[in-house]
């Protein structure tokens, strides 16, 4: 009786051991070093910001019409909004041949077949007679269409840019802090 209740035990404990082992986690694999920042994604919009930028900047019409999609709207960072064909027609009549535009992809976010692009800008125009170098964040809206991407929205937010001109209101009190209700004047 005490050996079979020992053989048991035994047994027990064996068959216990090789249970926990097998439904012990597997060790996570290592993750490979950093050696770039850049995933997939990134790389591949910012090549099509790439062809985006170079058609204006190249007055590629043709370009131009392989990134935006026929259904695109633009909004820009003054709150002009614009169609594709009105955006390919300014790049045709080309009435400020100043105009350069470079453009780097932050974030993607891929949603089946739409992407969220999010990045940031410097557009080089001319507003009325001086140059301007307009720096801004962007938000471009893409559909997957034709084995590729085409830019369906894109939106413009323009940074604030600090003047020299604007400096630090100096303060008239006497003390650092002042408090115009409990002052003395």
């Amino acid at each position: 009786m005490v050996r079979s209740a020992v053989l048991f035990s035994a047994v027990f404990l064996v068959c216990g051991t090789l249970v926990a082992q097998d439904s012990a986690p597997a060790p996570a694999p290592a993750q490979p070093a950093a050696t770039t920042t850049v995933s997939p994604e990134v790389a591949q919009f910012q090549k099509i910001e790439d062809n985006w930028s170079n058609s204006i900047n190249q007055r590629d019409q043709y370009g131009l019409e392989l990134v935006l999609s026929p259904l695109f709207v633009d909004v820009s960072a003054v709150g002009d909004v614009t169609t594709r064909n009105q955006q390919v027609a300014t790049l045709i009549s080309g009435e400020d041949k100043t105009v350069h535009l470079s453009q780097r992809v932050i974030t993607v976010r891929l949603l089946g077949d739409i992407s969220v692009v999010n990045g940031t800008y410097v557009l080089h125009h001319k507003v009325n007679a001086s140059q301007v170098d307009e720096k801004g964040v962007f938000t471009h809206v893409y559909e997957r269409a034709h084995g590729g991407w085409l830019c369906i929205n894109s939106q413009r937010t323009s940074l604030r840019q600090d003047t020299k001109e604007k400096q630090k209101k100096q303060s008239t009190a006497e003390l650092p802090f002042h408090f115009p209700l409990f002052s003395k004047n």
